[in-house]
């Protein structure tokens, strides 16, 4: 849908392996003291005195992750890094350096790496994150992109999932939901692409939760704002798989319960608008959605007065003795047990 069959196709196999990560890591610049050496050498060597080292990983594979039909390559590699620095921002720390590994079938020219490196440098640009090194290796599934972000952080400012109390507010920054609804407006028109290739879809009234989809932001914001506030979150976790699931991460790691009010949870117009359309019920997008790559944090209630007038923050809860289990209050005030079903990447189909 998005291949233009007239443009130029240059052989991975004209530049070989060392050429091919030379030619596509030629415009990343090194921005971090910290980097003491990149790409170039056997291994990248970096110095962090005095703080402790974030280190984290995510694969994402072609037909698993994303679907390359209304997936952009740029925008691919742009979200690509966003997964793994959305990681390190749950751990409270800041990120500074990637590592990049592909593996690409013959059926990718030249241009396509290009367009997928040009992603994966505009976010090491706008999140001021150094590229040190990576591998490229052939597949015979497409393709597939490991990256692994390193951040650090002092050791008193870090953040797990296990520290939370009983009594701690629950809060999430931003609204929940729109990187599921955008998921499905792409499907569906790509289903109306194979019916009509001629077909233009019109995604204008649909800009915001599409853009949550193909373009989502790491919120690197949050963690400055955290330091400004002084607010020391006692638990915390990236909404990747939806808030349930992380929800009840958080329960597990720190031995707690808790309470999640339905009438909080933050949802866009946009997403409340399209889960009419779709006849789908928008507290179940937002529980169970997932990748909308918010922050999900418990406080200590003495901290309320810091966040209360922040648009940045919503509190949606509070976390309870351990004995009292995981519950959503609805709207008509019943109470019902959270259950995961956020997306499993290792689910096998019904």
């Amino acid at each position: 849908m998005l291949e233009n069959k007239d443009q130029q196709r240059t052989s991975l196999g004209d530049l070989g392996e060392f050429g091919l990560i030379d030619h596509l890591t030629k415009h990343f610049d090194i921005t971090h003291q910290s980097t003491i050496k990149g790409i170039g050498d056997d291994a990248a060597v970096l110095a962090f005195p005095d703080e402790q080292i974030v280190v984290t990983t995510d694969l994402l594979v072609e037909g698993v992750h994303f679907d390359l039909s209304y997936m952009p390559l740029k925008h691919l590699g742009y979200k690509a890094v966003m997964v793994n620095l959305s990681d390190v921002y749950a751990m409270n720390a800041s990120a500074s350096q990637i590592t990049v590994s592909i593996a690409v079938s013959n059926r990718f020219p030249l241009e396509a790496l290009e367009d997928l490196y040009l992603g994966i440098q505009t976010a090491c640009k706008n999140y001021k994150i150094d590229l040190i090194g990576g591998d490229t290796t052939s597949s015979n599934v497409g393709l597939v992109i490991s990256i692994t972000a390193i951040g650090h952080v002092s050791a008193q400012n870090v953040t797990s999932r296990s520290n939370a109390k009983p009594n701690d507010l629950l809060v999430v920054t931003g609204d929940l939901g729109g990187a599921y609804m955008g998921l499905q407006i792409l499907e569906r028109e790509k289903e109306v692409f194979k019916v009509n290739p001629n077909s233009q879809p019109d995604l204008e009234q649909y800009s915001y939760i599409v853009e949550r989809q193909l373009k989502p932001e790491a919120r690197k914001d949050i963690v400055a704002l955290f330091a400004s506030l002084e607010i020391f979150p006692t638990a915390m976790i990236d909404i990747s798989d939806g808030l349930s699931s992380e929800i009840l991460h958080i329960c597990k790691n720190s031995m707690v319960g808790c309470n999640l009010y339905e009438e909080k949870i933050p949802l866009d117009p946009q997403v409340i608008s399209t889960c009419e359309e779709f006849d789908i019920d928008s507290t179940t997008i937002a529980l169970s959605g997932g990748e909308d790559y918010e922050l999900l944090f418990t406080i200590s209630q003495d901290d309320y007065s810091k966040i209360k007038a922040n648009p940045n923050f919503t509190v949606i809860g509070h976390m309870t003795q351990q004995s009292e289990g995981a519950h959503l209050i609805t709207r008509a005030n019943t109470k019902i047990p959270i259950v995961a079903r956020g997306w499993n990447a290792l689910q096998s189909e019904d």
